[in-house]
């Protein structure tokens, strides 16, 4: 489904943006799959060095333990996207080839656009579109498609909320701003508590919007490996109580220094 069903409890987490060594940290701080269930809201990939470990790693959790983990699709899970922010580069010079890329992508395609918590607690990469009022008009999209310039579909992946009435033009060039009289009839008309979301860089890892009606989570700690935010993830129990973890940087002398060589062959 567009709407993928989640059963509390859950920790809910924001983009990751190939910040592998940043990822295991999450893992850390927040448990292993399966003992947690953990959804992420999208941008596994791009600008960080470890995009194709992240992602594949995040894959392969979902293989091994389906009902623990969920992934919902982001602005950057696009191939327009990363051929401009890094992944498609950084397949290229780690498998001299861009077919692992290409995989990706048709995956890509068939990650979910949203996720509903216990039928409470909405969850969207982005944000809402004037195209669509109710959860059933989220489930008419199709998704299995390059995420389009325009639509409801790029809408839920680029917008964001901004303090307003109605709906304004995002300086992104794509989606839509959104105000929080459009968040209160979202809410009502879908008996929604919460709108969670991510897409946003917020220093403290998590911001509340429109009197805790939305929630901005961010995931990737010292992002881009300079701008020096903490990071935080969301765990619900089972009554939807919220409890936050804030964590930082996988210490330096964790990582490793990306690889320049060309990795195996296998993927020629």
């Amino acid at each position: 489904s567009n709407v993928q069903r989640v059963d509390s409890p859950v920790t809910v987490c924001g983009d990751i943006h190939g910040q592998f060594y940043d990822l295991k940290e999450l893992f850390k701080v927040g448990g292993d799959v399966p003992n947690t269930n953990y959804l992420f809201m999208g941008d596994f990939v791009d600008r960080g060095f470890y995009s194709v470990e992240t992602f594949l790693l995040l894959l392969a959790l979902k293989v091994r333990y389906p009902d623990r983990i969920t992934l919902i699709r982001g602005n950057h899970e696009s191939r327009q996207i990363t051929q401009v922010y890094g992944f498609y580069d950084e397949c290229l010079r780690k498998y001299g080839s861009i077919t692992v890329w290409r995989y990706c992508t048709e995956i890509f395609d068939y990650l979910s656009l949203s996720a509903i918590i216990d039928g409470k607690i909405f969850c969207v990469h982005g944000g809402l579109s004037p195209s669509i009022q109710t959860l059933d008009q989220i489930r008419a999209i199709d998704r299995k498609q390059e995420v389009p310039h325009d639509g409801p579909m790029c809408d839920l992946l680029w917008s964001d909320p901004e303090d307003m009435q109605g709906w304004g033009v995002s300086p992104r060039g794509a989606g839509y701003l959104f105000g929080h009289d459009v968040v209160a009839q979202f809410n009502a008309a879908n008996s929604i508590e919460l709108i969670c979301r991510a897409h946003q860089l917020v220093m403290e890892g998590y911001k509340w919007h429109f009197s805790e009606t939305v929630l901005t989570v961010w995931s990737a700690p010292n992002y881009c490996y300079r701008c020096g935010n903490v990071a935080a993830i969301l765990e619900l129990d089972e009554h939807l109580d919220r409890d936050f973890t804030i964590f930082e940087a996988a210490p330096q002398e964790s990582r490793g220094i990306p690889s320049k060589k060309p990795q195996p062959d296998y993927f020629l």
